[in-house]
C-alpha cells in the first residue's frame, strides 16, 4: 500500500521572521545608511549581532546614536575588561539545582525554556550563561517539575531564557500541560522579548495554550525606548488582554539610551497607551563588556524623584537591582546601596 508522505509543520510567519535576522554588522550598518568605517563597531565574537528585520524597521537612517541600534550593534567597548564585571553578575550558577531550572526566590522558579533569542541585546546578563548545560527536552523537564511538585512554596513558575517564546507552540503548549498538573502552581510568568521584535509572535497557537490552562498567565515584554513600540505591537496586546492576560514591561536602565525623565516617562505613557503596565527598570547588572551602558549610582536617586514627579503612581516602574543572594529584587535607593555594598559606577 503507498502512502502519502507527512507533510511537515508549516514553517509560521514569526518563524520566517527569525530566520531572516541580521547577523552581519556591515549589512546592519548599511541598511540604515551608516558608514561602517566610521563606527567603532565589532565584527566578530561569540555573542554576535541578531536583530529581527522588523526591529531594524524601527531604527532611524543616518543616526549612529540610534538608541535602539546603540541596544543591539556590537561594540569595541565590549572588549575592554572593567572592574566590578564579570561573566556571571547574579551568581546563576549557585541557583542552578538541575538542569533549565534557577531557583533564586522562595515562591517562584525560573525555567530556561530555550537558549535562542530574536534579538542579542548586549547589555544581556546571560551572554555567558551554560545554555549547554541547560538545555533540557521536553522529557528532561520531568525532574524539574518533580522538583517544584515537592515544594508547595513555588506558586508561580517563570518562562526564562534565551527567550521562551523562540520555542515552538505546541512545546510550550505540553510543558504548560504539565504544570497544570501541580496543584499549588498559580501562575506562568512569561518573560520574553519577542514579541517586541517580531509582533506576530502573539499568533492563535500561542493564544491557545495561554486560555487553555487553569494557570494565570502574565506576560512580561521587555521594552526599553518609546521606538521600541508601534501599532503592530499594540494591536497583537490587545489580543491578550482581550483573553484577561496581563502584560507587563520590565527595562533596562541604559546609559545614553533611556537615561533620563522624559525618555521613561514617554514610555510609561506608550505603555500605558498600548495597555502594558510598566514594571520594573532594572540597573544595569555588571556583566562584562556592558559597562559603557552603565548609569552611575548618584545619577540614579534623581531620576527617580523626577519620575515620580512626572507620572502618576501606577505608571512608575519600580528602580530596582538583583543582588546575588538577596531574596528579593532590591529597590534601589541609597541606603540599600550602602547597606549592601553593591558595587557602584563613577
Amino acid at each position: 500500500m503507498i502512502t502519502q508522505p507527512l507533510k511537515k509543520p508549516q514553517r509560521r510567519c514569526w518563524q520566517t521572521a527569525l530566520s531572516l535576522a541580521i547577523t552581519d554588522p556591515v549589512h546592519l550598518l548599511e541598511r540604515l545608511h551608516l558608514s561602517p568605517q566610521a563606527i567603532a563597531y565589532c565584527s566578530k565574537q561569540a555573542f554576535g549581532l541578531r536583530v529581527p528585520l522588523e526591529f531594524v524597521a524601527k531604527m532611524q537612517l543616518h543616526n549612529p546614536n540610534d538608541p535602539l541600534l546603540l541596544q543591539v550593534l556590537p561594540h569595541q567597548l565590549e572588549n575592554q575588561a572593567t572592574p566590578g564585571f564579570n561573566l556571571d553578575p547574579l551568581q546563576e550558577r549557585q541557583q542552578n539545582p538541575m538542569p533549565g531550572l534557577l531557583h533564586k526566590f522562595a515562591s517562584r522558579v525560573l525555567l530556561v525554556v530555550s537558549q535562542a533569542c530574536a534579538v542579542h541585546c548586549r547589555y544581556c546578563f546571560r551572554r555567558y550563561f551554560p545554555y549547554e548545560d541547560n538545555n533540557p527536552s521536553l522529557k528532561d523537564w520531568e525532574h524539574s517539575l518533580k522538583y517544584i511538585a515537592a515544594d508547595p512554596n513555588i506558586k508561580e513558575v517563570i518562562f526564562s531564557g534565551g527567550d521562551p517564546l523562540s520555542a515552538p507552540d505546541r512545546y510550550l503548549t505540553k510543558l504548560v500541560e504539565r504544570i497544570a498538573e501541580i496543584e499549588h502552581v498559580k501562575i506562568i510568568r512569561i518573560h520574553t522579548r519577542l514579541p517586541v521584535m517580531i509582533p506576530q509572535r502573539i499568533c492563535p497557537e500561542l493564544l491557545s495554550w495561554c486560555t487553555k490552562t487553569r494557570l494565570k498567565i502574565i506576560m512580561v515584554l521587555h521594552i526599553n525606548h518609546p521606538q521600541e513600540l508601534c501599532t503592530a505591537l499594540k494591536t497583537q496586546v490587545a489580543q491578550l488582554c482581550a483573553q484577561q492576560i496581563l502584560v507587563l514591561n520590565q527595562s533596562v536602565l541604559l546609559k545614553n539610551i533611556n537615561d533620563c525623565s522624559q525618555i521613561l516617562s514617554e514610555l510609561s505613557w506608550k505603555l500605558f497607551d498600548a495597555n502594558i503596565l510598566p514594571y520594573y527598570l532594572h540597573l544595569l547588572d555588571p556583566v562584562q563588556g556592558s559597562a559603557h551602558f552603565g548609569v552611575a549610582t548618584k545619577e540614579v536617586q534623581p531620576l527617580l524623584q523626577q519620575l515620580m514627579t512626572d507620572l502618576p503612581g501606577y505608571l512608575v516602574p519600580k528602580v530596582v537591582r538583583e543582588i546575588p543572594g538577596a531574596p528579593y529584587k532590591v529597590p534601589a535607593c541609597l541606603s540599600c546601596t550602602q547597606a549592601l555594598e553593591l558595587p557602584t559606577l563613577t
